[in-house]
């Protein structure tokens, strides 16, 4: 008598393994053939179990039935990656036409507009909307506004008949030029509703007005933060710089002598983390700090500029914050200096190659300055130099303005945290003139990027997305020298729609699209990883959006594909790659075809990848509709939810429906509107028939399984390319050991738009016939699973048969006496990448993290002796611990309020709570993955230690991926440290790591270019600060004490 109790909870005793481990007890190692046998006796068995309940020979049958009438297609990967291109450039066309009509809607209203200093105008503020007063009267501004959940809009609360504003809590909501500004920009109102009725694929569509509201379309009711703030401004958000300005190299000149200290250091700083705020991956920038000499913040960076990225402004601000006064500040050198740099670069056709400036923040300037700009910057005046007296004294405001004023820039005074924002806007107003003049509407693309600020209280609503912008002018004649911005129009598109326009049935098993920027940054990429956990919370990574292509294609060393991409050419590359699968855990071994070529009036470039084997070709079988919907109706299979059969999230009554749903009523005639994909549907109509004999046959097992006691298995699961799934549960769905599995909420185990499952993966790059076991942490489940090669295409149909061992075993195979006195081997039981499933001693079997991690490497260190398995990988989006850092006070704040907030949590934390923490910050790590080399049937050796050599056995399980590893447990071998397969930090040497960040990798430059224009009337040049503050603004610092 034999029973195998299954189940997926973890692995916990395995003494069903008795009878083999207590052969074990009984052998001698030098008996190879014996271990052999051990192996061979118990894979039999095995595989006699796992074959009958899986139906894999069945479901192996039904296809080889039918494979007289397949047709085989090959995939042509460069026709396909045209094909895609030009599918994804008519989609991106359609948002660019769409912003257009906005443009000239809102360009025509201001033509028509006069401004009128005593308006009187209600308009929906968005986060005064549906508010009510003490008397159950609605407060002014805020009248009712009608709000609905819409799938379109991540099931958010939106108006789509009208959009709403929205002002930062700086900005006074009934400021004259802000009431014009929203009366002007209510003609955008029919053009949003017309714009999305045209195309119901838009999504969020906005006005951002040069005077800091934001008009956004539909309507939402918009929450302050935790400190009851609105902190949004959209002239910060990179699509408006973008937009207004084209690119441009900065270099910032910031006193740091003796007398600015205090608060004038404050703002300093303060108003140069906003100016770094106001770039992006196209423009470059240094810092250079002056007082009795001149140095660069970034000893890396001297003499050079550097790309003004995510990565790079982060660092700045943090070099920034440790920024000291002391000493005289003459500023003669900096400027010298400064000029220097950027003639160098503009020589070199390096950096922008469009705008120049500096920026030169202090507190005074007396020397005699004017000598430096007839040497380098008169006549031409190609250098723009913006000047930031910081302070209240007025002494030296002749002199910053003449410096201003000469050199084509713009002079403001900055006496408080509250003056920066709208200050150093002024010098974005100043750039994008000569643009303005000429009328040039450049239509732009941002990086990737997730915007919570729409949505501060929505975490999971968090999308990837790019924005196409353009820019807003006044036509007026009589402002035409003076350039006026009006704002820039946006519209906001999910990556995710665009890789809908590439199939992922079309890319075989283990391929996938991709997307890069003209800078190299990764748009989208399935390995691209945006989030990491703090604690409990999913938070974007600092540097999510300048992840570079060669950061993942990380095998690509030569940068050849990177470099053809950038270039916008289209073409071809082969690579043999390392694929992390299972958390990197593992790696699969493959060959992949890069095919890629540009997406036309965009700065982007495409690229699919597909596999050898699994990707160059699609089997196409003939069944009829009639055949097809019959079996589709089974109630045991289902379809990946987020491939896209037909299209449903364009039609308000589509929405509802499965995609299972949609194919059935597509098919039925139900639905003749919806618009499916019919060779997608024509393949699932074909497994549909192929695999239905599983139901029956799993169907008969489950029946007769309680007469039996051979095994107690959970589930039987089967998987085809099409994105078909069928299962069969052998026990009630409430005995279910995991719940989780082939569910939503276990990704990895289901067909999703960036992969095919694990099992799935994993099975297709084992030979036809054999099985795949593995065994994971508690939480999840291990499986079994069978690849089938189908004719002489290459298509992979994987039945898998989820099974895990639990101590509840029955009698062992063969009725062996307890040996327990002669421990003088040791057994286990391990997968192709070294992980250990089951053990001799059952106290080792317990999967929490910790021990299992003890299980690797004592297998490990015998493995390393066995073969050479050992792979190391990379992951350059890594995040690692740096130990607590204390920062000053006088940290660069977003705003006056969040100045004293923060020096309250700093004196709760420091004073009160006395509590450190480590914070996590990108870094580069390497780490170790074992792989068996499958043609090493059997291998033997002795390691060494100490006093003794331990023997071992290393014997390859037939049909599988496992092997039974037998070891002497007399010889300690404790003295080899333990091979942990955590990753580790790379840490690079000083010079490497300035070489590194000063390195300047292949760029494409944008098409356009506004630097300058003979109109302009370069004397607009500054003057003293003015700006309108809320009330609000003053008072809620006291608010919040009195809180």
């Amino acid at each position: 008598a034999y029973k195998l109790v299954m189940a997926w909870a973890a692995v916990r005793s395995v003494r069903v393994w008795g009878w083999l481990l207590s052969l074990c007890l009984l052998g001698y190692l030098k008996h190879k053939e014996m271990v052999k046998s051990w192996a061979d006796a118990f894979g039999g068995e095995l595989y006699s179990i796992v074959t009958k309940y899986s139906g894999a020979l069945l479901l192996q049958k039904k296809y080889k039935d039918v494979e007289p009438t397949l047709k085989i297609k090959e995939v042509d990967g460069l026709e396909l990656v045209k094909k895609f291109s030009e599918q994804m450039e008519s989609m991106l066309r359609r948002k660019v036409e769409a912003v257009e009509r906005l443009v000239e809607a809102a360009e025509d209203a201001d033509l028509n507009h006069e401004y009128n200093s005593s308006l009187e105008f209600d308009y929906y503020n968005s986060l005064l909307i549906n508010e009510k007063d003490e008397n159950d009267n609605y407060v002014e501004l805020g009248d009712e506004f009608i709000l609905e959940p819409n799938e379109h809009f991540n099931n958010l609360l939106v108006n789509t008949t009208y959009s709403d504003i929205q002002l930062p809590t700086n900005v006074y909501n009934k400021d004259p030029d802000i009431l014009n500004g929203v009366y002007m920009s209510e003609a955008l109102n029919p053009i949003f509703v017309d714009n999305f009725e045209r195309d119901p694929t838009l999504t969020w569509q906005y006005f951002g007005s040069s005077t800091g509201f934001f008009r956004l379309y539909p309507g939402i009711k918009w929450l302050p933060d935790e400190n009851g703030v609105i902190s949004f401004d959209c002239r910060n958000r990179g699509w408006y710089i973008q937009a207004a300005t084209s690119p441009k190299d900065i270099v910032i000149i910031v006193d740091v002598s003796g007398s600015m200290k205090g608060l004038r250091m404050t703002i300093a700083k303060h108003t140069i983390t906003t100016i770094l705020d106001t770039l992006g991956e196209n423009d470059f920038v240094n810092i250079i700090a002056y007082n009795d000499y001149v140095h660069f913040i970034e000893p890396c960076f001297k003499g050079i500029l550097v790309q003004a990225d995510r990565d790079n402004r982060e660092h700045f601000k943090q070099l920034v914050d440790e920024l000291q006064a002391k000493g005289v500040g003459t500023v003669n050198k900096a400027l010298t200096e400064s000029f220097r740099i950027l003639r160098e670069f503009r020589d070199a056709g390096q950096g922008g190659l469009c705008n120049q400036a500096i920026m030169l923040i202090t507190d005074g300037a007396v020397e005699d300055y004017e000598a430096v700009f007839e040497k380098y910057n008169w006549p031409d005046r190609k250098v723009r130099v913006f000047t930031y007296l910081i302070g209240r004294e007025v002494t030296f405001a002749p002199n910053m303005k003449w410096i201003a004023c000469n050199n084509k820039g713009y002079y403001t005074q900055i006496s408080t945290l509250a003056d920066v924002q709208e200050n150093v806007m002024e010098y974005l107003h100043v750039l994008s003139r000569p643009m303005v003049i000429s009328h040039d509407h450049d239509i732009i693309w941002t990086e990737a990027y997730m915007d919570s600020a729409l949505f501060a209280s929505q975490a999971q609503s968090l999308l990837l997305m790019t924005t196409v912008a353009m820019p807003v002018f006044s036509k007026k004649n009589e402002t035409r020298s003076h350039g006026i911005l009006l704002g820039v129009v946006g519209s906001d598109v999910p990556l995710r729609e665009l890789l809908k326009l590439a199939p992922r049935y079309m890319l075989g098993v283990h391929g996938y699209a991709f997307l890069n920027t003209n800078n190299g940054y990764i748009l989208s990429h399935p390995d691209l990883r945006p989030l990491y956990k703090e604690g409990k919370k999913l938070k974007p990574k600092p540097n999510y959006n300048s992840v570079d292509l060669s950061e993942v294609e990380w095998e690509d060393e030569d940068e050849i594909l990177r470099t053809a991409m950038i270039s916008g050419e289209t073409g071809y590359l082969s690579m043999d790659v390392k694929v992390p699968v299972d958390k990197g855990k593992r790696v699969l071994f493959l060959t992949n075809d890069y095919f890629f070529t540009d997406i036309s009036g965009t700065p982007f470039s495409l690229g699919v990848v597909l596999s050898r084997g699994h990707g160059e070709y699609i089997l196409l079988g003939n069944t009829s509709v009639e055949e097809g919907l019959h079996d589709l109706l089974q109630p045991d299979l289902f379809l990946a939810n987020e491939w896209i059969y037909c299209i449903t999230d364009i039609d308000p009554d589509h929405r509802k429906l499965s995609q299972l749903e949609a194919v059935i009523r597509f098919l039925t005639g139900e639905e003749p509107d919806l618009e499916c994909d019919e060779e997608l549907v024509q393949e699932v109509l074909f497994d549909a028939v192929v695999t239905a004999p599983m139901e029956a046959y799993w169907t008969t097992l489950a029946l007769n399984m309680s007469m039996e006691t051979e095994a107690d298995i959970e589930m039987a699961f089967l998987g085809t390319r099409a994105g078909l799934m069928r299962n069969a549960l052998y026990v009630g769905s409430e005995k279910l050991s995991n719940r989780k599995f082939l569910t939503q909420k276990d990704k990895e185990s289901i067909f999703t738009m960036d992969h095919f499952p694990l099992w799935y993966r994993r099975a297709a790059e084992h030979p036809p016939g054999s099985f795949i076991y593995s065994i994971t942490s508690e939480d999840d489940s291990g499986n079994f699973s069978l690849n089938m090669k189908q004719g002489s295409g290459e298509k992979k149909h994987t039945s898998t048969l989820q099974q895990y061992i639990t101590e509840n075993h029955g009698k062992a195979i063969f009725n062996v006496a307890s040996l327990s006195s002669l421990q003088i081997l040791n057994c286990f039981l391990i997968d192709n990448n070294g992980f250990i499933l089951i053990s001799k001693r059952p106290a080792e079997c317990t999967l929490t993290r910790v021990s299992q991690r003890q299980l690797h490497c004592l297998l490990l260190t015998a493995c390393l002796f066995c073969f050479d398995c050992r792979v190391t990988m990379y992951d350059y989006q890594a995040m690692c611990k740096v130990p607590y850092h204390h920062h000053s006070g006088a940290q660069p704040l977003l705003s006056p309020i969040y100045a004293f907030l923060t020096a309250v949590k700093w004196l709760i934390s420091d004073f009160l709570m006395h509590k450190k923490q480590d914070t996590l910050q990108p870094c580069d790590t390497e780490y170790p993955v074992f792989v068996y080399e499958p043609a090493i049937k059997e291998t033997n050796g002795l390691i060494k230690c100490r006093d003794c050599q331990k023997m071992f056995v290393a014997q390859q399980i037939a049909s599988s991926n496992l092997l039974l590893l037998v070891t002497d447990a007399t010889c300690d071998c404790s003295i080899f440290p333990p091979v942990l397969p955590d990753a580790k930090e790379v840490k690079y040497i000083l010079l490497l790591k300035c070489d590194r960040m000063r390195s300047q990798k292949l760029r494409r430059r944008p098409d356009t270019c506004h630097a300058f224009h003979p109109e302009e009337n370069a004397q607009d040049c500054g003057g003293a600060a003015e700006i309108s503050v809320s009330p609000t603004l003053l008072l809620l610092p006291l608010a919040l004490l009195l809180r």
